[in-house]
Parts: C-alpha cells; sequence; structure tokens
C-alpha cells in the first residue's frame, strides 16, 4: 500500500528514478534462490554479454554491481587511477559537483574546470591543458554526459576528439547514469575507457545496479592503481569471471531478473528506437515550455538532453512550489531544482519506460499548476503545440506493424 495514497496512477516524470515496466515487475516478483546454484551464473552470463549492447561495445568488460551511481563512480575512480593523480574535471551541474567532491575526497587532484549551470563543458579549456601537458601529468578527464541537475548533454566524442589530437594518453572516464539507453552513446567509437549507468534510470529498473563497463586500457590501468578499493575492485570480479561464477559476494536476484527483462524489452524495441523516442519527447517538452513563454535553464542548441528539461520560472515564482503543489494536488512528481538553481528551476524528466500520451498528460498538469501558482499560462498552448508535432512524428509501434 502507498505510504500516503492518492487516487489513480501515480504520475512520475523525475529525471530518475523512472517508471518500471510491468513486464519488469513481474519478473521482479519472485523468491531468493541459491546464487551458487548452475541457475544464477547460467543468468549473469547472458546480462554481461547483453549489458555490452547497450554501452556499443564489443571490447568492454562490464561489471554489475550491487549499488547507486555513486558507487560506480567510485569503482571507475579507484580501479583506474591512484591518489595523488592528476584528473581534469568538468562541474556545469549538482551531479558532475557531487563526483568532484568524490574524487577529491578519494584524494586525487582534481583540476576543476567549471561552467555556468546551462552551459556544457567547456572544451576550449581542456585544449590548452592537454596542450600545455607535454608530462602526462594529467591521468584522466572526468565528465558527465548528461548533467540532470541543468538539462545539459555534453559531446563526449569531441573529447575524444581532443585527446587524440593532442596525443594525450588520459583515460576518458564518463558518467552516463541519465544518457546511456535514452541518448546515443558509443563506448568503443568515442574511445570511453570507462562508463557507467545506474539501473533506475533509462534501464527502468529499481535503484540498486550500478552497471560499469572498462576497456581493456581501463582494465591495464587496474595493475598500477594503487587506490584502496574492496567492494568494488575489479579484479574480484575478474577472478570469479574467470571460475564461471561470476560473483565475489551475493547479489540482488531479484534485479538480475528485472535486468533480464528491461533488457529483453530494450532489444524488442530496439535501442535505436529508444533514443529516436526520447529525442521526440525532449523536442515536444521543449516546444510545450516555448508555447508557455519561458525558457529553458540550457544555454544552446548544442547541449539540449532529451532525457530531461530544466524549466526557468519568472523571478516571483518559486519553483520548489511547482513541484510541492503537483504532488499535493495533481499526484504528479516533477524533479526540484538543485542548489545554484533552487527554486528557480523545475525539472521534467522524460526518461526510461515512458510514451508520448503519458508525457502530454504531464505537461497538461504543469499548465494546471502554473496557473495555480499565478503564472499567465494559456491554458492548453503548451499541449496543442506538443502534440502537434508528436501527432506529425510518432512512428507506428513496430511490434503492431
Amino acid at each position: 500500500m502507498d505510504y500516503m495514497y492518492g487516487p489513480g496512477r501515480h504520475h512520475l516524470f523525475v529525471p530518475g528514478p523512472v517508471n518500471i515496466p510491468e513486464p519488469v515487475i513481474r519478473a521482479m516478483n519472485r523468491n531468493n534462490e541459491d546464487y551458487r546454484s548452475p541457475a544464477i551464473p547460467a543468468l549473469t552470463k547472458t546480462l554481461l554479454e547483453d549489458v555490452k549492447k547497450i554501452f556499443k561495445t564489443t571490447s568492454g568488460t562490464p561489471f554489475l554491481f550491487p549499488t547507486t551511481g555513486t558507487g560506480a563512480w567510485e569503482s571507475a575512480l579507484t580501479n583506474t587511477l591512484s591518489p595523488g593523480d592528476r584528473i581534469v574535471s568538468f562541474l556545469i551541474g549538482q551531479f558532475s559537483l557531487l563526483w568532484i567532491d568524490q574524487q577529491k575526497r578519494l584524494n586525487f587532484n582534481v583540476d576543476v574546470v567549471e561552467s555556468e549551470w546551462g552551459q556544457g563543458a567547456n572544451l576550449q579549456v581542456l585544449a590548452s591543458k592537454l596542450s600545455q601537458d607535454e608530462n602526462h601529468t594529467i591521468k584522466a578527464i572526468c565528465i558527465v554526459h548528461n548533467e540532470t541537475a541543468t538539462g545539459v548533454t555534453n559531446d563526449i566524442s569531441a573529447v575524444r576528439t581532443l585527446l587524440d589530437h593532442y596525443k594525450h594518453p588520459a583515460l576518458l572516464l564518463v558518467d552516463g547514469v541519465s544518457s546511456i539507453c535514452a541518448l546515443d552513446f558509443r563506448m568503443d567509437e568515442w574511445g570511453v575507457d570507462v562508463a557507467l549507468t545506474g539501473s533506475q534510470k533509462a534501464l527502468s529498473l529499481p535503484t540498486g545496479l550500478g552497471i560499469v563497463c572498462a576497456s581493456p586500457k581501463a582494465l591495464e590501468a587496474t595493475k598500477t592503481s594503487k587506490s584502496l578499493k574492496v567492494f568494488f575492485d575489479w579484479n574480484d570480479y575478474l577472478k570469479f569471471y574467470k571460475l564461471g561464477t561470476y560473483w565475489p559476494y551475493t547479489p540482488s536476484i531479484q534485479l538480475l531478473y528485472g535486468l533480464r527483462a528491461a533488457l529483453d524489452l530494450i532489444f524488442e524495441e530496439g535501442l535505436e528506437n529508444i533514443i529516436a523516442r526520447h529525442a521526440r519527447l525532449g523536442k515536444a517538452t521543449r516546444l510545450a515550455v516555448e508555447a508557455w513563454g519561458l525558457k529553458n535553464c540550457t544555454q544552446k542548441e548544442e547541449w539540449i538532453s532529451n532525457t530531461v528539461t530544466a524549466v526557468m520560472v519568472p523571478p516571483n515564482i518559486d519553483g520548489s512550489e511547482i513541484v510541492r503543489r503537483a504532488w499535493k494536488r495533481y499526484n504528479l512528481s516533477l524533479g526540484l531544482g538543485l542548489n545554484k538553481v533552487a527554486g528557480k528551476v523545475f525539472r521534467i524528466g522524460h526518461l526510461g519506460n515512458v510514451n508520448e500520451l503519458q508525457l502530454l498528460g504531464c505537461l497538461a498538469g504543469v499548465e494546471m499548476i502554473l496557473k495555480d501558482v499565478g503564472y499567465p499560462v494559456v491554458m492548453g498552448s503548451g499541449v496543442a503545440a506538443a502534440s502537434t508535432y508528436l501527432q506529425h512524428h510518432i512512428p507506428l509501434i513496430p511490434s503492431r506493424i
């Protein structure tokens, strides 16, 4: 039973955790099993093979940690680097800020490149640092692909281009928590050394799996890494991979079955179709925001996100009140503005297992809330803009053709 019941279906439009598909919920509705039996290693083997597909890698080695994205961050850092190593890390919003805080607390030498919130990573500064680093003191570049606090997507391929141009050997570590399996992500093609995501985002699972994928170069870096690690040690996993049992400690059986069902749904829809669906949802949301006379927090078209839209509110309106009113009156969950943009934005998540009609319901709710808080919205304007666009761009459902 819900802790605070509301009639009908709750409308979840935060940028994670997201809606869980019914087949995934049913797959997880099972008893515990002995993870040392033949069944769980057989299941795990298929998961490791198929997870590589969402990263678009053939050479990467995946790890399924019972953790969150924060744990996946720590795994990426401590397995490849040593205390004191110089990292160039981009601060563009709340989640890149938190990763930088973790990097500092793990005793790395963090060279922070900060941008105004709403802007992407400053790659001109990176180019300057790489060109001056003749002794290759920079050991890693850490970047968040999609910053959910501000709705900003970074160009990872451009980072790889700079590294190659300056023939720099630094590792490329990418947080793909709110991008992988929703936005275009190409681990092998972009030369990403460690990529990571969380189960509660585009995979549309409960929180609890931190999924990390390491390139051969990253695995080689583990041989010289002196960072302390126990729970997140890749080498412990690799030992059990060789034994064919896969798990150095007890996994979440239910989440493994859920991941199997989630991957099956992803492959049935098709990864490229999923990316296209998120592009439609993002475009429709931005058209609605424009029709309302409001602005996107993202400052340039090149940085727009197709998984979350951070909507700027006028100075006389508290974005937090919009989020509170959504939950209290309309059974709708929107994302709060965080840290520097607290009260200045509210966020619409359009991520994971969500379709166009669900989004239109959310947009209709936002219009009513805007009217509630005194903003002079023209009722129906955003919904009309979004639905007009979607009506022209929604394809037939592939399985129903």
